[in-house]
C-alpha cells in the first residue's frame, strides 16, 4: 500500500519509469567511501613499498593534533602516511635515492639548509622521504614553501594536510617552538628555476634562516642534493612571458616539460652547525655566517660529484 500511495513499485522504481532522485546525503556519503577507500589503497601501498620495518618507523611518527586529527597547519599525519605512497615509489625506484649521514640529524628542533635545482621541488620530497625513512628518530619534516604556491587550485590544501607551510618566520617561529624539523632553500626561485649551465653553483641565499636559528637556538643542518641539477635541464628562462602569467619563472627545457628525468639521487647529510650570536645583529655579521653555511653545502656538492659514478646511476 505505501508502493502505491507513492507511486512507486516495491523494487524502488517509480511506475513512470524514472528512478528515484538521489538524495543530497547520499552523495556525500559514497564520495565519502570512495575517498576513504583510495585513501586506503594508498596507505597498503605505501606499507608494500617500504616493508615491515620501515612501515613501523611511520607508526611512530607523532604530531600535535586536535580532535579532528590535523595539527595547527592543517598536517594530517594519517592522511600524509598513505598520499606519500607516488613519492615514496619515485625515492625507491626512479630516482633511487642514496643516501649518507641522516645520523647527523639532530632530535628535536632543526633547520634543514638545502641547495635547490630541477625545476619542480622533487629534492624537497626526496628529503623528506630521506627524513621519514633513514633519520633517527622518524620525522614529517615541515618545508618551507613560496609564498605564491597557495594560489595553485587543489594544491594549497593538498599540500598544508602533507605538513607543508607557507615560508613566512612566523610560521617557522611556531613551528621551530613546537620541536619540528624545517626544510628551508635559502635560494628561493633563484635555485630551482636556475639554467643548466648554472648547475651546482649555489645562487645567492636569503639571511632569514640563520636570523631564526639564532633567535630560536637552532642547529643548521647543510643538505647537498647531487642529480636533482640534471633532471629537468633548462636551456632558457621566458622571465617576462612569466611575468604576465604572475609565475615566478617559466623554463624552457629540453623535453619541452619540466617533468624529471630517471636521474640517480644522492643526498648528503652534513654535520650540525650551531652558531653564537644575535638575531638582530647587522646584515654583514649575519652574512658571514650565511657565507659558512653555503660554503658548507658547496663542498658538500663538490665531494658528491666527484664521487659519483655516472649522472643516471
Amino acid at each position: 500500500m505505501f508502493a502505491a500511495r507513492t507511486g512507486a513499485s516495491p523494487n524502488g522504481v517509480r511506475r513512470d519509469g524514472h528512478e528515484p532522485a538521489a538524495q543530497p546525503g547520499t552523495a556525500i556519503v559514497l564520495a565519502s567511501r570512495a575517498a576513504g577507500g583510495i585513501t586506503g589503497a594508498l596507505r597498503r601501498w605505501t606499507g608494500r613499498l617500504v616493508g615491515p620495518q620501515q612501515e613501523e618507523r611511520l607508526e611512530r611518527l607523532q604530531t600535535r593534533a586536535n580532535e579532528f586529527g590535523v595539527d595547527p597547519f592543517g598536517l594530517d599525519i594519517e592522511f600524509a602516511k598513505a598520499a606519500i605512497a607516488p613519492v615514496v615509489w619515485l625515492y625507491k625506484n626512479y630516482f633511487r635515492v642514496e643516501v649518507t649521514g641522516a645520523v647527523n640529524v639532530p632530535q628535536g628542533r632543526t633547520l634543514l639548509v638545502s641547495n635547490h635545482s630541477g625545476q619542480l621541488p622533487f629534492d624537497g620530497a626526496m628529503i623528506g622521504v630521506a627524513s621519514l625513512l633513514e633519520a633517527e628518530p622518524p620525522r614529517m619534516i615541515r618545508a618551507m614553501v613560496e609564498k605564491w604556491v597557495p594560489s595553485i587550485p587543489y594544491f594549497a590544501p593538498l599540500f598544508a594536510r602533507l605538513g607543508q607551510v607557507v615560508g613566512t618566520p612566523e610560521n617557522c617561529r611556531r613551528l621551530l617552538a613546537q620541536g619540528e624539523t624545517i626544510l628551508v632553500f635559502p635560494e628561493g626561485v633563484r635555485g630551482i628555476s636556475k639554467l643548466y649551465r648554472d648547475r651546482y653553483k649555489l645562487q645567492e641565499f636569503g639571511n632569514g634562516f640563520l636570523r631564526l636559528a639564532l633567535e630560536t637556538r637552532s642547529p643548521v643542518v647543510p643538505v647537498a642534493v647531487v642529480g636533482a641539477e640534471e633532471q629537468a635541464p633548462a636551456l632558457a628562462d621566458l622571465k617576462s612571458v612569466a611575468r604576465v602569467l604572475g609565475m615566478p619563472a617559466l623554463p624552457v627545457t629540453i623535453t619541452g616539460l619540466p617533468l624529471p628525468l630517471p636521474v640517480k639521487y644522492r643526498i648528503r647529510f652534513g654535520e650540525p652547525l650551531l652558531f653564537e650570536g644575535n638575531a638582530d645583529e647587522e646584515d654583514a655579521e649575519i652574512e658571514k655566517k650565511v657565507h659558512q653555511v653555503k660554503a658548507t653545502i658547496q663542498a658538500m656538492l663538490n665531494q658528491g660529484l666527484r664521487e659519483r659514478r655516472h649522472v643516471f646511476w
